[in-house]
């Protein structure tokens, strides 16, 4: 089903929740890349691996919306390698590449208990663990 109207805004209604509380750029380009994927590839999963994929590529998850990077690129390991049989986890929308700085910070906001005495990777682990609990609700 087409996430975009004729006139190439996103249909909030069809748009994952998580997408609808973020900006209008991160909603249109969830839906055109969508709609581009359904088209060339057929299947509504894989439309929606690469809608993902084109968000996380400029945007990243705190708490229960999505905010535009720094810096676009991949923001992991798996999202570096890409291909379907990837074996590394994903970040699951934590830009794990930004510095520990930044994410310190995004914990902060989140008001992740022990954030200072983490490292690195706690961090993202911790932000996503937040970042499921405020999808949850």
């Amino acid at each position: 089903m087409p996430k975009t109207t004729k006139r190439g805004a996103a249909k909030k209604d069809e748009l994952p929740s998580t997408l609808r509380r973020s900006s209008a750029k991160a909603q249109r380009t969830f839906a055109k890349a969508h709609d581009a994927a359904a088209e060339q590839y057929g299947t509504e999963e894989r439309a929606h691996r690469v809608a993902y994929a084109a968000v996380k590529h400029s945007f990243e998850k705190v708490g229960d919306h999505w905010e535009a990077k720094e810096e676009k690129g991949p923001s992991d390991e798996r999202a570096e390698r890409g291909g379907l049989e990837n074996p590394l986890p994903s970040a699951e929308g934590v830009d794990a590449n930004a510095s520990k700085k930044h994410l310190l910070d995004i914990a902060r906001r989140l008001d992740v208990s022990g954030r200072s005495k983490m490292t690195k990777p706690q961090l993202v682990e911790a932000i996503k663990k937040h970042n499921r609990r405020a999808q949850r609700r």
